[in-house]
């Protein structure tokens, strides 16, 4: 237990290293520009700069990540029934039951697609038949507490389905709270993170919905800096290139301000083009590499609203305070609004409730379901 605790300690020393060298990196520059320099002319603008990075980088470092509220968390009546229950689906199901008083519509990335050995689909024209495959298919999931969501495809003599487990809900054992939309455990920061992005080693702090503001202008102003450091530094370094400049501390100072200043800036222009990708389609980095999954699927784009709305999100209503270290993005971070997806764009999705009907004639429906089978049968193989 000691070592454990002393092992943590050493972490939480280590984690502020990168820190250390950003700001001793910062801090040599604002020495060697103002005092060994001294650019008496381009002063006033290099304070403006050095002070829009100083308090973007303080306001990413010192934001405490967001947390779930206490209503994702479990109450003490659920969360002993939840442990006492050993049985894997029927704790599935408390979450369910739980999840159904909030406002959570991503769930857990698992399900895949499996094949089902049937006659050709084609070839089912009656309703009974069609109605005694989806139940033998229902059956099959029903021990899973699978629902089977779609009929993706047919490939000769098989019926290819997809089935989903929509029904599982983004829970954390460690935390013990249900994981509203976008949240994520930190492993580091030993927390669920609202809307995380990543764990920046730069800043020793989780980017999340608290703080991706600030991230994002930390990296703009941060660029501006290191532009306006180098173009101002060139013409002297010219000077030492060609030996005009006099021997003495200032021709280390100007080659160096050049170099890191460049080597900086190149680094942070990939940086920061990404995240303003991720802003544009209202991703983050967890959901740009694993896509969130809906009742319907995963989707990348389950979150995107358009351009405008996006960047409302992110930065606020407010142009005036876009570029400025104060919080404004929207909402709390437990809720976003989702992209709009019709039953329409879907046929299977649209024909799935007809299904699952008991009403009506045996021949009605058996003609529908033969339409949807036929389509089935000339859509591409998966």
């Amino acid at each position: 237990m000691a070592l454990s605790r002393a092992l943590r300690c050493c972490q939480r020393i280590f984690s502020w290293i990168p820190v250390i060298i950003i700001s001793s990196v910062v801090l040599w520059s604002y020495y060697a520009y103002v005092f060994e320099l001294c650019f008496v002319v381009y002063l006033l603008i290099f304070h403006v700069c050095f002070i829009m990075f100083c308090w973007t980088y303080w306001k990413a470092i010192f934001t405490p990540p967001s947390t779930p509220t206490k209503k994702f968390h479990l109450s003490y009546t659920d969360k002993e029934r939840y442990e006492m229950e050993e049985r894997p689906d029927v704790q599935k199901q408390i979450l369910i039951d739980i999840a159904k008083k909030l406002p959570i519509f991503t769930r857990a990335q698992s399900g895949g697609t499996q094949s089902y050995d049937a006659k050709n689909l084609s070839a089912m024209c009656t309703f009974a038949q069609q109605l005694q495959l989806y139940n033998h298919l229902a059956e099959c999931c029903k021990w899973q507490c699978l629902p089977v969501k779609h009929v993706i495809g047919c490939k000769r003599w098989q019926l290819i389905v997809f089935i989903s487990m929509s029904s599982a809900i983004r829970f954390c054992d460690r935390c013990q709270v249900i994981k509203p939309d976008r949240c994520h455990h930190c492993s580091v920061c030993e927390t669920c993170v609202l809307k995380m992005d990543h764990h920046c080693p730069w800043v020793n702090n989780c980017v999340g919905f608290s703080n991706y503001k600030f991230f994002l202008l930390f990296l703009s102003y941060s660029m501006i800096y290191c532009v306006f450091i180098a173009s101002t530094v060139f013409q002297y370094f010219l000077k030492y290139w060609v030996g005009d400049l006099p021997n003495g501390p200032a021709k280390f100072h100007v080659l160096f301000l050049l170099f890191v200043a460049l080597m900086f800036f190149v680094s942070l222009l990939f940086l920061f083009g990404y995240h303003c990708w991720l802003v544009a389609k209202n991703r983050s980095t967890l959901e740009a590499f694993s896509a969130p999954v809906f009742q319907n699927g995963p989707d990348r784009n389950g979150f995107n609203v358009g351009l405008s709305r996006n960047l409302q999100q992110v930065f606020g209503e407010d142009k005036k305070l876009w570029f400025i270290p104060v919080f404004t993005s929207q909402g709390d971070g437990h809720y976003f609004p989702l992209r709009t997806l019709r039953e329409s764009e879907n046929p299977l999705l649209a024909n799935e409730g007809k299904w699952m009907e008991d009403g009506g004639s045996d021949e009605e429906s058996s003609d529908e379901i033969l339409a949807v089978s036929e389509d089935l049968a000339h859509s591409p193989t998966v």
